[in-house]
């Protein structure tokens, strides 16, 4: 999940062209309050994405749960995501489907604000070894997998622990319903609270096992590469046919995108992200399920040659109907509630000084 939980509100990744002579002839005290608003604007969009970002999580977790289920179960029978969410009614109720809500929810934050700190001072890094100049399209590449690289590590055992948590109540196929006696029938284990989860993991695998799965966690940093590659291909196109059409007719007005439109051009283009990724958030379920299953796989690639080797290639795309649809989903809820959100959130944070000046 850590692997499309950072929710920029403003879109994109930021690229900024060089100052001009009337920029550069501006005090430095302007400038100091320009980058003073350009902070606290990408704060505020750092909060409004984490608010976002656990709004859409709170409304699609049942699909997340399914997803991670259907990636960790060997069974090759296919299920449909029907035939999945009846199972679980009928065997844990609908409490089931948010088994491990509560840490998605709190790795949302993590994730946001970690992101957040870690993006803004690799970019303050490149920028103050030339002054005067934007971060470029490709510097801006490079600054988010420096951040979302350190996310990854730092959120990894968040994501264990709501994998631990989503997984523990499945069918005796796993580790953790196994028993020594094939005599006594098996049972499911109970459900564990965040914190009952913490030392069920300590105690039985270790603080390292937190880490669990943190080769694909690493390796699926590029998806926001390929879906912003995917996304400026497809916008180019667009404008680049819309603007024949314009010549054609004889206007000399310049194509525009519609906000429809880029909500269509994203969600397609997290569509091939996620699609063309899926196999490694496959291994890093499984790594993160549990102990036994992850010593099946030592590594990302591994795990993928082993599970294409034992399952074939379905096996790789286990779960992936629930994971689009939760990324269609989720795309739609911010596309709906984005401004709102980050109007609300300015508002909250611009009257934080002034609570604490009047108390």
């Amino acid at each position: 999940m850590s692997e499309d939980v950072v929710l920029k509100l403003n879109g994109g990744l930021e690229s900024r062209a060089p100052m001009t002579g009337s920029e550069l002839s501006r005090t430095p005290q302007a400038r100091q309050l320009d980058n003073k608003f350009t902070m606290e604007d990408s704060l505020i969009h750092a909060v409004a994405g984490g608010a976002g970002g656990m709004v859409a999580m709170a409304l699609t977790y049942p699909l997340i749960f399914l997803s991670t289920r259907a990636a960790v179960d060997k069974n090759k029978d296919k299920k449909s995501v029907k035939q999945a969410i009846l199972e679980v009614l009928k065997n844990e109720g609908i409490t089931g489907l948010y088994s491990g809500l509560s840490s998605s929810l709190l790795g949302i934050a993590v994730t946001n604000f970690v992101y957040y700190g870690f993006y803004e001072k690799s970019k303050s890094v490149v920028l103050r070894s030339r002054p005067g100049k934007g971060l470029t399209t490709l510097e801006s590449i490079l600054v988010g997998m420096i951040a979302g690289s350190a996310t990854s590590i730092i959120s990894n055992p968040i994501w264990v622990i709501q994998t631990t948590q989503a997984v523990r109540t499945m069918e005796p196929t796993s580790s953790a319903t196994a028993t020594s006696d094939s005599s006594v029938p098996s049972q499911k284990p109970r459900k564990l609270g965040f914190v009952e989860t913490i030392n069920h993991i300590l105690e039985n695998e270790g603080f390292l096992a937190f880490w669990r799965g943190i080769g694909p966690a690493l390796a699926l940093v590029v998806n926001p590469v390929i879906q912003y590659t995917v996304f400026e291909q497809l916008k180019n196109r667009l404008l680049a046919r819309r603007t024949a059409r314009l010549r054609a007719a004889g206007s000399a007005s310049a194509a525009v995108l519609t906000s429809l439109d880029l909500f269509f051009l994203g969600s397609l283009s997290k569509l091939v992200a996620t699609g063309s990724t899926y196999p490694y958030i496959v291994i890093k379920s499984r790594m993160q399920a549990g102990h036994a299953m992850a010593k099946e796989y030592t590594s990302a690639l591994g795990g993928i040659l082993k599970v294409a080797q034992e399952e074939g290639i379905p096996g790789l795309y286990k779960g992936i109907e629930s994971k689009l649809l939760q990324s269609v989903l989720t795309a739609a809820i911010l596309f709906v509630s984005q401004q709102r959100i980050y109007e609300l959130t300015k508002a909250t944070l611009s009257n934080v000084p002034k609570v604490a000046k009047h108390a």
